[in-house]
């Protein structure tokens, strides 16, 4: 999901290829105020290419959380007060393919087989809700509890969730920019605080 041109807020899926019989890299990046860099990798448990799965977001003003059948995978809390940015602009879904090839594929070293094109996508049983953005005042009525995930229930994750969370990631992450010494030296703020 991505907001409008210019400073603007994002939230990332992002299929990273690789080559054939190697496990496909899911990474996810969430943007605040034009601000990205918080890239999280993990290694798929399933090929995504040989059937359909479950990608979900519930974003609402407490947490964002990434999900992949029906499993937490990253969790991006809300520490506005302490001056971390955190998504708040409309959003709208956008799909793309692109070449990523340079960095993403087998961390560069694999560049895309043209000879394979056209790439395809394809999707099945999408759903989005959401709350109508009034462009004079975006947010208004949209932290309402008449919407579902503004309920109470969705504030934090419940303990089933917690443990998938943490079972997903001790397995299948790759790489977390908040363990990244070389790109931050000092832990990024979001790091320290969850």
């Amino acid at each position: 999901l991505n907001s409008s041109m210019g400073v603007h807020d994002e939230l990332d899926f992002e299929f990273l290829g690789n080559k054939p019989g190697k496990p496909i890299t899911l990474q996810t990046n969430v943007f605040a105020n034009g601000h990205g860099g918080r890239e999280q990798k993990m290694h798929l448990w399933f090929d995504p290419t040989a059937d359909f799965h479950y990608y979900r977001l519930l974003w609402n003003q407490n947490q964002t959380v990434f999900f992949v059948d029906n499993k937490p995978i990253r969790v991006y809390k809300n520490h506005i007060g302490s001056g971390l940015g955190y998504p708040r602009r409309p959003l709208q879904v956008v799909v793309s393919l692109w070449d990523g090839s340079s960095w993403a594929t087998d961390g560069g070293k694999s560049k895309a087989n043209w000879t394979q094109a056209p790439f395809q996508a394809h999707f099945q049983d999408f759903n989005i809700a959401g709350c109508r953005s009034d462009p004079s005042n975006p947010n208004k009525g949209c932290y309402s509890t008449k919407y579902l995930w503004n309920s109470r229930n969705y504030c934090q994750l419940n303990s089933r969730q917690m443990k998938d969370l943490q079972d997903v990631r001790r397995k299948y992450m790759s790489y977390d920019y908040c363990t990244d010494k070389h790109r931050y030296p000092t832990p990024p703020v979001e790091c320290r605080e969850d």
